[in-house]
């Protein structure tokens, strides 16, 4: 591989940001990572115990996010699952979207650094849209398949990935096991920061999404490119666009968040905790 080869950088970065997240939370290697969108924050309280929290100035790569809901930093959390003994949890806080005008390189940087500190699961979370009506705001839907409609990706070069089964059924199964209710749907990631038109949200729906937001697709593409088992769920915290007659705001989607914390933290701790256990 050339010393130029893009995929040897970003690769090459991950590897120093790993290194030096582990070296600050004082463990060999991180069981499962998770990235907490908007309205999934509180569960990084209910898988046990922290043992560190490190800002993302501090690792190399990481950005601050400027998004309201997301916190700037990664926290390692040791959770106790089952017979095996203590596993450790990444919980990736910093997460940079692609209209935050980093790059590409940016977004996919979390989700790479935890595959090279030795995650083999990766659970993506968010805030989105809902094209369902069925669907009301504080509903967690699984993620089944996505579109990725970002008109980008996080591959360069003949970097070829199968992404039929990208979204684990094996963890879905689980999450199911955990919550009988939960249903599936597909999920649209477009660049943001804009929301959808009504027009745009009738296309989507025409071609299949259940489900629209900024980020998640990406990541995705990236962890399984990196080997990783990938489980999405998103958080609907608003009828997008045209489903109903009401505006779409930021705020909304940070106070539809809070009202669904208590009970999603717990629903995604118990799919996190049960994962670790059969994994």
């Amino acid at each position: 591989m050339s010393t130029n080869d893009p995929r040897s950088e970003a690769n090459q970065h991950a590897q120093q940001a790993a290194e030096a997240l582990l070296q600050a939370a004082g463990v060999e290697s991180i069981d499962l990572a998770c990235t907490l969108g908007s309205g999934w924050g509180e569960a990084a309280g209910q898988l046990g115990e922290q043992i560190a929290e490190i800002s993302a100035e501090d690792l190399p790569g990481f950005h601050i996010s400027g998004v309201p809901g997301h916190s700037g930093s990664l926290k390692v959390i040791r959770t106790q699952a089952g017979l095996a003994g203590p596993k450790h949890v990444l919980v990736i806080g910093a997460r940079t979207h692609y209209y935050e005008g980093h790059g590409v390189e940016a977004v996919a940087h979390g989700v790479r650094t935890a595959a090279a500190a030795g995650a083999g699961v990766v659970v993506l979370t968010n805030g989105c849209g809902g094209l369902n009506p069925s669907w009301s705001p504080g509903t967690p839907v699984l993620i089944r398949d996505h579109l990725n409609l970002t008109g980008t990706s996080p591959l360069q070069g003949a970097h070829f990935v199968d992404l039929t089964d990208l979204y684990s059924l094996r963890i879905r199964g689980i999450a199911q096991r955990v919550d009988p209710s939960l249903g599936e749907g597909v999920y649209a990631q477009l660049p943001g920061p804009h929301y959808e038109t009504p027009a745009e949200i009738s296309y989507l729906r025409t071609i299949g999404a259940d489900l629209v937001g900024m980020s998640t697709a990406l990541e995705a593409i990236a962890a399984r490119a990196a080997g990783m088992e990938v489980f999405g769920i998103s958080l609907v915290t608003n009828l997008a666009a045209g489903i109903s007659d009401e505006p779409l705001s930021h705020q909304e989607v940070i106070e539809a968040g809070a009202a669904a914390a208590p009970r999603i933290a717990s629903l995604l701790a118990q799919i996190i905790t049960t994962t670790l256990e059969e994994s």
